[in-house]
């Protein structure tokens, strides 16, 4: 008798078995080492991949679209320790402007607090905005308020972890200034950084920066001019008088700012009531000034359309 296939088949099925097991073993560990090599990739790309507007990382202090290459200014605006509505009013109209390619720093300026209310109202605003500089010194207009200022500065901001110069200008406004700070950029940008006075040269009829004066409305001077009235004889020696009239004479007794630029006519007060100092709103708007009221601000926000980015949405409706 033949001897039995049986056991013979038993081993092939065993055998193919085996090598099947084998193979299913090897092609699982090939894909988990694709899986490893995919997950790692994937991981090393999104390390690479810039941060969501969200994210929780240190946010720059620059405007969008700027670096540190572009100009920082500081807007200084003048102003008093009770003006509360009048400083938040103004946190809306700066803070809705986004110009491209500047820093642009504002901050409410007034003397020491007085009274018990100011403490504690005044140091809630810097707790939630951090955009206030109470100087030491007593509230006035024209008597040294302004030279408290801008000699302040460089004590405030020279610092050795930040870029110097902080700032490349300096600007003091009046809080019933409506400045246009992408046109202000615009303006600076082919200007010089150093020696310079800047803004609308009074009197009105005026044009020759170098013979006048720049108006209170709102002038700006470069940092090294700062960092000068600190350490000059020259102001601290001429406080009193109209403050805007006065820092022209220091600059003119200290032979300063040998670069001025007038920004007249893209400067100039409010149209009514009609003066040489005013003209009717126009494109090239840098600033307009004495908006004394409400319905003067209005106005001229609706002129210069600042709502127009006003996104859509199921949560409000203005016509």
């Amino acid at each position: 008798m033949k001897p039995s296939s049986k056991p013979s088949e038993g081993k092939r099925f065993i055998l193919s078995s085996l090598t099947f097991i084998f193979f299913l073993c090897a092609l699982a560990s090939i894909n988990e080492i694709r899986f490893e090599s995919l997950f790692k990739l994937g991981r090393c790309a999104l390390s690479n991949a810039p941060l969501p507007l969200n994210s929780s990382s240190e946010m720059s202090t620059l405007a969008p679209n700027s670096s540190s290459d572009d100009i920082r200014i500081l807007i200084g605006i003048l102003t008093l320790p009770d003006q509360y509505h009048r400083r938040h009013f103004l946190r809306l109209i700066y803070g809705t402007q986004t110009p491209v390619g500047a820093q642009v720093d504002v901050k409410f300026v007034f003397c020491n607090l007085t009274k018990e209310d100011q403490k504690v109202l005044v140091a809630l605003e810097i707790m939630r905005y951090d955009d206030i500089i109470i100087l030491n010194c007593k509230e006035n207009m024209n008597n040294g308020k302004t030279y408290t200022f801008f000699s302040s500065l460089p004590e405030i901001f020279n610092s050795s972890d930040r870029p110097y110069p902080p700032y490349h200008y300096v600007m003091k406004g009046d809080d019933d200034t409506y400045l246009r700070l992408d046109k202000l950029v615009e303006s600076l940008r082919p200007l010089p950084r150093e020696d310079l006075y800047y803004g609308y040269v009074i009197p009105c009829p005026s044009m020759d920066p170098f013979v006048h004066y720049m108006s209170g409305m709102g002038y700006l001077v470069s940092w090294d001019i700062a960092e000068w009235i600190r350490e000059s004889e020259i102001p601290k020696n001429h406080l009193e008088g109209p403050e805007d009239k006065v820092f022209g004479e220091w600059l003119r007794d200290g032979h300063r700012a040998k670069n001025r630029f007038n920004a007249k006519w893209s400067m100039y007060n409010y149209p009514e009531p009609p003066t040489r100092c005013t003209h009717e709103l126009w494109p090239d708007t840098i600033a307009v000034h004495l908006l004394k009221n409400q319905e003067k601000w209005i106005h001229t926000l609706k002129y210069f359309n600042v709502t127009t980015n006003l996104k859509p949405s199921k949560l409000y409706h203005i016509p």
